[in-house]
């Protein structure tokens, strides 16, 4: 039985998460909402949530999943046949 590594988004708690989150959010949010005060050079803000965000919305989600169900959940795979089981802690 052999578990296979995956593409890993997660970080190391949820909190941790949540704040990276916050700050991807807050750079677009912040980024649209100075356009009135500061001009549409404001704007250029917003890519930079890309970096929390660890390329975009869609993988912070996965991410957070991740991190949720880290060390709950475990995918093994078996004769091309996959499952997710709860993780055996020995």
């Amino acid at each position: 039985m052999n578990t296979v590594n995956v593409s890993n988004f997660a970080s190391k708690s949820v909190p941790r998460h949540l704040a990276r989150g916050a700050i991807g959010v807050g750079l677009i949010i912040g980024s649209i909402a100075l356009v009135p005060v500061a001009g549409p050079a404001t704007l250029l803000a917003a890519p930079l949530a890309l970096i929390p965000f660890r390329g975009c919305p869609t993988c912070w989600m996965v991410g957070l999943a991740q991190t949720i169900s880290l060390g709950r959940l475990e995918r093994q795979c078996e004769d091309g046949v996959c499952t997710l089981t709860k993780a055996s802690h020995s």
